[in-house]
């Protein structure tokens, strides 16, 4: 029987611990096996996302613990209910609603092109294209988001397409390349949002923390990332520019990791907050682009490392 190497703490028998290179072998091969190889293997018809039946709740949870994410389309086209994020949510264990600032009453946050009002200020408010990242990065350590719903009420006439990648893959192929890149992405001060500064004051103070952490219950990674080059600062250490030089050409590589589609009216994604981008899009009279999203502090149930893969 394999036998994992143990160290102290939230880390024994942890593959994310640097120093435990027999767990990581032992993960790294579970995670990549049978690994999907296509989007439409991340794909699952489902009747409404708001009452899952048993089979398609199962299909859910074995496709996130494998990839962290899953793509469904549903019998709800036409239908804005809001509650749709939220019901779902709940069959899946979560419970830590984000309301974040910019968010609808409900914590369910409306994104759809906004001309006008303070939105107007924010990309996701606007047809410009998002770049690379994982929601919440400018959230306190406090406030990290580790799961991410969204769900297509309405498409754009064009564009709009996404981007997505399992960021436990994106630990796997930067550890690969060099351990150390993983050290330096691991350090607290890595990557610096700095603070936000309102009309009153300062809004947000500076967020620094790392891009890779360990749950320190659960013992499950989580990924803090944003491939913007304005407001942000990286850690001015050599190892840690060429760490994040190397995640930038692999977030602009043609990896096989790397899944990309657009969800159409009644779809909708299901993730443990994995990296993701957004395509830029063009509206018309009959196509006005609208998503509903919800974010949550806690994870997907019954998709953790030790759950999945028997740590």
């Amino acid at each position: 029987m394999f036998s994992l190497s143990q160290t102290k703490g939230s880390n024994k028998n942890n593959p994310f611990d640097l120093n435990n290179t027999d767990a990581y072998h032992y993960w790294r091969d579970k995670k990549l096996s049978g690994y999907p190889t296509s989007i439409d293997e991340l794909l699952i018809e489902i009747k409404d996302p708001r009452a899952l039946s048993a089979a398609e709740y199962q299909t859910i949870i074995r496709s996130c613990g494998k990839t962290n994410m899953a793509l469904y389309r549903s019998e709800t086209v036409g239908d804005s209910d809001k509650n749709i994020p939220l019901m779902l949510a709940k069959q899946l264990g979560l419970r830590l609603l984000d309301h974040n600032w910019l968010a609808d009453k409900e914590g369910v946050t409306s994104l759809t092109v906004r001309p006008t009002g303070e939105r107007s200020h924010y990309i996701p408010y606007t047809n410009r294209p998002i770049h690379w990242h994982t929601d919440g990065y400018y959230n306190p350590a406090h406030r990290q988001i580790h799961s991410l719903l969204l769900h297509c009420v309405a498409s754009a006439a064009q564009g709009g397409e996404n981007a997505l990648l399992d960021h436990e893959i994106a630990y796997i192929l930067i550890r690969d390349e060099n351990p150390d890149y993983i050290r330096a992405l691991m350090a607290n001060d890595a990557m610096t949002i700095p603070a936000r500064i309102s009309d009153t004051g300062t809004a947000r103070p500076d967020q620094p923390g790392p891009v890779f952490s360990i749950n320190p219950v659960s013992g499950d990674l989580h990924m803090r990332y944003t491939a913007r080059t304005r407001s942000i600062i990286w850690e001015h250490h050599a190892l840690t520019r060429e760490a994040v030089d190397f995640v930038s050409q692999l977030l602009d590589s043609d990896s096989g990791y790397i899944f990309r589609g657009r969800l159409e009216p009644g779809m909708g994604l299901i993730s443990n907050n994995v990296l993701h981008d957004r395509a830029g899009f063009e509206n018309d009279a009959l196509h006005e682009r609208l998503l509903y999203r919800a974010r949550f502090y806690d994870r997907i149930r019954d998709t953790g490392m030790r759950k999945v893969f028997q740590f």
